[in-house]
């Protein structure tokens, strides 16, 4: 099982992100089971997982971890795309910016550094826009207070 593409905040989250992930494939069943796997033993285990289901079509409903089963939840439609939610027993909530799996590897690693950059005060589906505009995505996000896309 190859190590996840993931990207966490340090310390406690105090903005909409906890992180972002970047998996290798659009198959959840193949891809949450590393992820969890690389958490820190002190997030607990992980539960359910709250899914974009544009991003995850074909999401099962329950994803075998080592150890256990994770319940997974499609979310409502109206919810944040690109976004993923983890229910951990010890720590709560964890919510990710998921980079599509086609995303180019430096998109990908920006993404991953913005998500996770403790100022960072952006939603996922509003990091994503931004680096799709193309646009000066730093000066933009400064200009919403925080320290920008590098």
């Amino acid at each position: 099982m190859p190590l996840p593409r993931l990207s966490l905040t340090p310390g406690v989250s105090h903005g909409p992100l906890d992180g972002a992930w970047w998996p290798r494939c659009d198959a959840l069943e193949l891809e949450l089971p590393a992820l969890v796997a690389s958490l820190d033993p002190a997030v607990g285990t992980v539960t359910r997982v709250t899914v974009d289901p544009a991003s995850w079509p074909d999401a099962p409903q329950k994803v075998m971890a080592p150890g256990h089963v994770i319940e997974v939840v499609r979310s409502d439609p109206a919810a944040e795309a690109h976004a993923l939610t983890l229910d951990c027993s010890t720590t709560g909530r964890w919510e990710l910016l998921v980079a599509p799996p086609d995303e180019p590897a430096g998109a990908a690693t920006r993404l991953l550094t913005a998500a996770a950059d403790p100022e960072n005060t952006l939603s996922a589906p509003r990091i994503l826009a931004l680096a799709e505009s193309g646009l000066d995505a730093e000066a933009t996000w400064a200009s919403e207070g925080g320290p920008g896309l590098r």
